[in-house]
């Protein structure tokens, strides 16, 4: 790494670099980023890692200028993030390729182009060679918006090299690429490698990662937990390695003590094992766990809730719900049945006896139809009756 520093130029230098993220009554909301250090060199690939909400895409929107930093100083290329000279040399891929969907692939290419000043025959010189390397030559006149989702990220990577930048910064560049996509733009990163371009890579997709960077930042809760070349981060000192060519049981049961008779003029290395990139990222994140680090972002879920692991309790309640009433009426039929005499008074006080809250109430006895009609003709009678001794 002092080799690194000596030879190569910084091209990102972020020193104290902090972002809070504040509500409509200027109180603190989240510090997203949160006093982080680390600088990029001259023809790097650098990983940016970190689980959703560790300050990733906030970090890389202040190297877009984007954002605004809250404390701390941020340059690229030794100047401002926001300086025009400095956009100028940056190529972006966002997660979600945002182009206008009626404009053709050759169209959108050019669009971008003009963005950079361009002259009309550079812009198309460009397009045709950028849409070959994406392999996207035979749809150059479809509108994008018929473009699947790998096909709207193959030509999203094309319009971030359309400046021929010096720093590219990929999100996700691999999200909704088949396999073969996938080599296709490793082998792209490694080509812009050659060619001395920085190239800052966000992904969760970490064999992908481990395939192409020299280096990577893994955050949590907006802060540095490790950083490293990938061998310095992801080799086993404690441990040795043996790699030889396939060996006869009994040759491996001797082991270091005749490898060197018998293998000849067999090549072997002697080497440290490593873990995978994949295993060392969840090391780093469950120990900022362990050690209780906020984070604004997502967390591993708790237990499930209580409720939802006794489904039988809610069922009983129902059912005892459902079935209280059934023994009070029986009962009440029955006392009726036995002893039609008896008052409703008594009644109550035999059901509260077996349920205290339920309150019985007596039905109004209904005059029969027959003796109703008969009060009626009475009155009737009379009413007729006073009605011709008036008149007389």
């Amino acid at each position: 790494m002092a080799d690194l520093k000596a030879q190569k130029p910084v091209i990102i230098n972020s020193v104290g670099l902090s972002k809070e993220f504040r509500d409509f009554w200027n109180r603190p909301k989240a510090r997203a980023v949160n006093d982080i250090d680390f600088q990029v060199y001259e023809g790097e690939i650098v990983g940016l890692l970190g689980p959703n909400g560790s300050g990733k895409s906030t970090t890389v929107k202040m190297l877009l200028g984007l954002l605004y930093p809250t404390a701390g100083n941020l340059t690229i290329f030794g100047r401002s993030p926001r300086d025009v000279k400095t956009k100028e040399q940056i190529g972006y891929l966002p997660e979600e390729s945002y182009l206008y969907k009626y404009l053709t692939a050759l169209e959108t290419l050019d669009f971008f182009g003009s963005l950079f000043n361009l002259s009309a025959a550079e812009r198309r010189s460009r397009s045709e060679q950028l849409l070959e390397m994406v392999g996207l030559s035979h749809a150059r006149k479809r509108p994008v918006g018929e473009f699947s989702k790998g096909m709207a990220r193959r030509i999203g990577l094309a319009q971030a090299m359309i400046n021929d930048p010096s720093l590219l910064i990929l999100d996700e560049p691999t999200s909704g690429l088949d396999p073969l996509g996938c080599k296709e733009v490793k082998d792209l990163i490694m080509l812009l490698k050659k060619r001395g371009k920085t190239v800052v890579v966000t992904s969760h997709l970490l064999s992908d990662v481990e395939d192409v960077c020299d280096r990577v930042i893994i955050l949590y809760g907006g802060k540095i937990r490790a950083t490293g070349t990938l061998n310095e981060l992801l080799t086993i000192p404690e441990e040795s390695r043996i790699t030889t060519p396939l060996l006869k049981p009994e040759i491996t049961e001797k082991v270091l003590k005749i490898l060197r008779e018998n293998l000849k003029d067999e090549n072997f290395s002697i080497d440290h094992p490593r873990k995978n990139l994949e295993e060392f990222f969840l090391e780093v994140i469950n120990k900022a766990k362990a050690d209780s680090v906020e984070t604004a972002g997502v967390v591993s879920g708790g237990r499930i809730a209580d409720y939802l692991t006794h489904p039988s309790d809610s069922k009983s309640v129902l059912e005892e719900l459902t079935r209280a009433p059934e023994p009070v009426q029986e009962l009440k039929e029955e006392v009726l049945e036995k002893a039609p005499e008896v008052k409703m008074e008594k009644i109550q006080e035999l059901v509260t006896e077996e349920a205290p809250e339920i309150k019985i109430q007596e039905q109004e006895e209904k005059p029969e139809p027959e003796k109703d009609l008969n009060e009626v003709n009475k009155k009737l009678s009379q009413l007729l009756s006073d009605t011709n001794n008036d008149s007389q």
